[in-house]
């Protein structure tokens, strides 16, 4: 029986008011102090500002098993970390080791007058950051807090004369600095303060760039890109869409550079980010460490919650257009499709690289006549490249300006009499492929004509320039009629003899010749989707949300396409019922010789039982079709189908597109100082942006001296690109610090 007792387990009693921690475990907290009880009785107790009595009665909990870690740190607002800490202390030093350290500084400040003189003098001698500190005993955001670099509150001033903690003395050159060689991989500039104060929401909008001298940098040729890159207008656009960021340690113009340097470094994707160092890529980003995946997701969710994508997008074709308006002249325009490997009910599209159908998401997009992107747009599911090219009219005209008339080029993919009379009403020219059977051009019509493209490349081609009329069929325009001029090519067949190429165009200003090899640099897109599909991610899946499709959306009817089959079905049958008639029908009209036959109408009409009846089946078939509805609502087929997001999406796109062009016009700065450019151009581009090198931050300046590249002629390349790019005075971002390249020579090279 005694047993039985002691083996009860104690009542829970608590306190009135007391919040229950555990079973049996209750505190009760005031004004003034606290109270513990444990099972109805008083354990522990302290008074109001005794904290070392409260955390003492937190980790005696703990130690008594009274209630677990976790429990005892929700009840106390802390961290199961911090009562972890708690008990480490009270291991260590005691109840005494529980008592609060002051917080904030330890004693009176360093920076005296008498000190503050002494480190502007030592400044004005031209002296690093890390050696006056060195030599006055004090951290170097303590210098330069002395020298006005730091605003109140921690943060580093605006760029004015050079960027904060750089040195600032003209003239400093040749890997060296005023105490002499430039150290090989320098620790970058402290930013904990600025850290902490972004942790609280007191930074602003980003840390600003602070470059610390330095030699052997990894990366450093990443900063090569940066004057064609302002060129174009990434940075300045998403100012301007944007406007800024929250506040936090990594600004706008930090997340733009970093997915920027990422996709020239070949990791385009957020992800890449795991497989660059981040302190490398942070010393040219002028920080001490570059934002990891999740900060770079964060910071593109916060850009794709405004919903500006295509503004962006936008302003990047705007500016292209003002920077290379000769290269407007011809738009090709063509849709892509991004193939969707996931577990969402996704809707199918023809992939034209896999030849079948599969999930995926469309995008149309426009390149100028050398294969540039200029801009593009996230497609309509189940719609044309004509009603895409009809979509995009409005847009095509707010970038290349009112009153430019520019040739818009296209597969059959937007073949429509309709949409060619909307093209050439909304003042653009056409250029695209006749589509469908088209009868032949006499030979006589026929000359051979030769001509150069815009590559120098010599072309001789049999064509015939003529002149056709399209009546449209369909849509408002119908009963109009549209006419266009026909270029047709004579090429060789496979099985022998020729076939006829027909291009159809509204310009009667071109060559002949003209509008063949402009027709045919079509390819010059695709060649982009190729090239951005290895380099640039661009097919990649970077945003992983999805949205409900519009149930109300009308999509082709599978039913249809099933009643056809019927339709085809019966049709054979109907074939295979009538060639059975015909030849019975025969053998009974050619006996063999010397058998006389007597054809009754009961014998025909014997045979014609199962044509009628295969007939019957035929419209029969013919009118189920008919009855089955072309188009029916998504949600009556397909009710759990979604649409990938594409707001990120077109925000990388944006941000890959402008990186690519900057690549391309780094390849075309090495024409005529490189002799295998037009096969080499970017793989010496590629090879020069990973490039190490020197960062030398001077007087409004900063100098990047990068190391040789693998041979000397691309090196010497290299040095003319260098050339012509500090002829444009660039200006690394959010700061006055004009960019200067240099290479080093090549070991052993003169």
């Amino acid at each position: 029986m005694m047993a039985r007792v002691l083996s009860q387990l104690p009542l829970p009693l608590l306190p009135a008011g007391a919040a229950e921690i555990a079973p049996g475990v209750g505190l009760l907290a005031g004004e003034d102090g606290g109270l513990v009880a444990v099972h109805g009785l008083a354990t522990f107790a302290w008074d109001a500002g005794d904290e070392a009595g409260r955390r003492l009665a937190a980790v005696q909990l703990v130690r008594l098993r009274a209630a677990s870690q976790g429990q005892v740190a929700e009840a106390f607002g802390v961290d199961p970390a911090t009562i972890w800490r708690w008990d480490q202390a009270l291991a260590s030093g005691g109840v005494a080791g529980l008592v609060p350290a002051r917080r904030g500084p330890k004693g009176a400040s360093k920076l005296t007058p008498a000190l503050a003189a002494r480190i502007a003098e030592l400044d004005a001698g031209g002296q690093t950051l890390r050696q006056i500190a060195a030599a006055t005993g004090v951290s170097t955001f303590t210098v330069r807090a002395a020298l006005g670099r730091v605003r109140p509150g921690g943060q580093a001033p605006a760029a004015g004369g050079g960027a904060a903690g750089q040195d600032s003395v003209p003239g400093r050159r040749d890997g060296e600095t005023a105490g002499g060689p430039l150290p090989v991989l320098p620790d970058p500039v402290p930013r904990d303060g600025e850290r902490v104060l972004a942790r609280w929401g007191l930074l602003g909008e980003g840390a600003e760039p602070v470059f610390a001298p330095g030699a052997r940098y990894p990366l450093a040729g990443l900063l090569l890109a940066l004057p064609a890159l302002e060129a174009t207008g990434l940075l300045e656009g998403a100012r301007q869409v944007y406007g800024r960021l929250r506040d936090g340690y990594y600004g706008l113009a930090a997340t733009l550079l970093t997915l920027v340097f990422l996709a020239l470094a070949g990791e385009p994707r957020a992800e890449g980010a795991t497989r660059v160092p981040p302190a490398a890529l942070g010393r040219v980003l002028g920080l001490d460490r570059a934002p990891e995946v999740k900060t770079i997701r964060r910071k593109l969710g916060e850009l794709a919650a405004a919903g500006k994508a295509a503004d962006l997008i936008m302003a990047l074709a705007r500016r292209h257009a003002a920077a290379r308006p000769q290269a407007l002249g011809f738009l090709y325009v063509d849709g892509h499709a991004r193939a969707y490997y996931g577990t969402r009910d996704v809707q199918k599209t023809h992939i034209a690289r896999l030849k079948f159908p599969a999930p995926a998401t469309g995008e149309t997009w426009v390149t100028d006549q050398d294969g540039e992107p200029v801009f593009m747009v996230a497609a309509e599911p189940s719609d044309s490249l004509a009603g895409e090219l009809r979509r995009l009219l409005p847009q095509l005209r707010q970038v290349v300006g009112e009153g430019r008339r520019v040739t818009v080029c296209f597969d059959r993919g937007g073949w429509s009499p309709a949409l060619f009379a909307d093209i050439t009403a909304a003042g653009f020219d056409l250029l695209t492929w006749r589509k469908g059977p088209a009868s032949d051009v006499p030979a006589g019509e026929f000359t051979t004509i030769t001509c150069a493209d815009d590559r120098g490349r010599e072309h001789a081609w049999d064509l015939a320039d003529t002149t056709i009329t399209l009546t449209i069929r369909e849509g408002p325009r119908k009963g109009q009629a549209v006419s266009l001029r026909q270029v047709t090519r004579r090429v060789p067949a496979r099985g022998g003899g020729t076939r006829q190429i027909h291009a159809l165009t509204s310009r009667t200003d071109l060559a002949a010749g003209e509008v063949c090899w402009r027709l045919t640099s079509r390819w010059r897109e695709e060649n982009y989707f190729r090239y951005a599909r290895t380099h640039f991610a661009l097919d990649a899946l970077d945003s992983h949300a999805a949205t409900p499709d519009d149930p109300g959306r009308l999509v082709p009817n599978p039913a249809k396409k099933a009643a056809a089959a019927q339709v085809r079905h019966a049709e054979i049958l109907a074939a295979a019922a009538q060639a059975q008639r015909d030849a019975s029908l025969a053998a009974l009209r050619n006996p063999a010789p010397g058998q006389p036959v007597t054809i009754t109408n009961q014998m025909i009409n014997a045979l014609d039982v199962p044509v009628e009846a295969a007939w019957a089946g035929l419209h029969a078939a013919q009118d189920a079709a008919a009855a089955v509805p072309a188009r029916i609502r998504l949600g009556e087929i397909a009710p759990d189908m979604v649409r990938l997001e594409a707001e990120v999406k077109q925000i990388t796109h944006a941000i890959r597109m402008a990186a690519c062009n900057a690549e391309t016009t780094l390849a075309r700065g090495l024409n005529g100082h490189y002799a295998r450019a037009g096969d080499e151009a970017y793989a010496l581009i590629r090879e020069a942006l990973t490039v190490s090198g020197d960062i030398i931050p001077g007087h409004r300046e900063l100098l990047i001296r990068l190391d040789p590249l693998t041979a000397p002629r691309r090196t010497q390349a290299l040095a003319a690109l260098c050339d012509q790019i500090n002829q444009a005075q660039a200006r690394y971002p959010g700061t006055d610090l004009v960019l200067r390249y240099e290479v080093k020579p090549h070991p052993g090279i003169a």
